[in-house]
């Protein structure tokens, strides 16, 4: 489990990312495309074309983190809004976003009884 300090924000690059990019790669494309500072402490999302994979970029303060997970079946929820730039979560957004639920609309799975 990854426990990210206060005030780390959580960055989704928008659009699709080459899976084969290591840790210079997409620290380039931080600096580059979300204009951010890869060395900030904030996590940085990027997914793959097909949708099943994500990896995550992080400064942990002596180094950079690099994290990948890959969903056996169904696919990573990613906003089409635009082809480029970043969208900003929650840790409860990207709780649910890496256990591939839809973090744009949570549906509750039960409802509460009302006693009466």
């Amino acid at each position: 489990m990854l426990a990210l300090p206060a005030g780390a924000r959580v960055h989704l690059a928008l659009g699709t990312t080459d899976m084969r990019k290591g840790f210079d790669g997409l620290a380039a494309q931080v600096q580059t495309v979300l204009k951010e500072d890869p060395f900030s402490g904030h996590l940085f999302l990027f997914r793959g074309r097909r949708g099943d994979m994500v990896k995550a970029l992080w400064w942990d303060g002596q180094g950079l983190v690099l994290l990948s997970k890959r969903l056996e079946k169904g696919r990573f929820i990613w906003p089409t809004i635009a082809r480029e730039g970043a969208v900003t979560l929650t840790t409860a957004q990207l709780a649910m976003l890496l256990e591939g639920l839809d973090w744009r609309a949570p549906v509750r799975s039960w409802r509460p009884e009302i006693v009466v």
